[in-house]
């Protein structure tokens, strides 16, 4: 048993946006006291990355949203996972998700239920975002404000087509896959605290 919470966040990324919003989600995580964040690009499927999200707490996946869906590289990421599925080597971890693309709406949902739906199957608990929506919201909302794009299921971000990733996401999507990273490795927490407490409980 480890004595920190780690969140890893599992993600592929094309172009370098996706794994800027990672890297986001992972500093989110970090901030929590006791937590350490650990990134893994999934297109290397090798032992060292299967032990280490055996060993996590909780598993944050990460994809961009291509033609309505995850990429094809994590599509191979989940059905490699397939031997981890017949053991149930993740069920009860904590798991969410983001997602980036060119588009503002891009079908994100999509990609973000496809991702739930896969954690599900795993038998793991999903977090959602924990937002409301932001700035089409009210009249009065800015394009700063967190969860501007207005999802629930996890953290959406945008990323224009004539833009690298030194300039998107924007400043408001990154401080929302904080805000998910953060709100992940808080609520590892606190479900650790509650197994310690069930287990002195019965061993008094």
């Amino acid at each position: 048993m480890h004595d920190s919470i780690i969140v890893a966040i599992a993600y592929h990324s094309g172009y370098g946006h996706t794994a800027r919003q990672a890297r986001a989600v992972a500093q989110g995580a970090g901030s929590v006291p006791g937590t350490r964040a650990e990134l893994h690009d999934i297109t290397r499927l090798d032992d060292e990355l299967w032990s280490a999200l055996q060993a996590a707490d909780a598993i944050v996946f990460g994809s961009p949203t291509y033609m309505g869906s995850q990429s094809a590289a994590f599509q191979a990421f989940a059905e490699a996972s397939a031997k981890v599925w017949a053991e149930m080597g993740w069920k009860d971890k904590l798991a969410s998700g983001f997602t980036n693309s060119a588009g503002v709406n891009g079908d994100k949902l999509n990609t973000l239920t496809s991702l739930a739906l896969f954690a599900a199957q795993h038998g793991m608990t999903w977090v959602t975002l924990g937002l409301p929506p932001g700035w089409l919201y009210t009249s009065t909302g800015g394009g700063q404000d967190l969860n501007r794009l207005g999802g629930f299921l996890g953290a959406m971000a945008q990323s224009p087509s004539d833009l690298g990733p030194d300039a998107a996401p924007s400043d408001s999507d990154l401080r929302t896959a904080e805000h998910l990273g953060r709100r992940v490795a808080q609520l590892a927490s606190q479900v650790a605290a509650g197994r310690r407490a069930l287990t002195t409980a019965v061993n008094l």
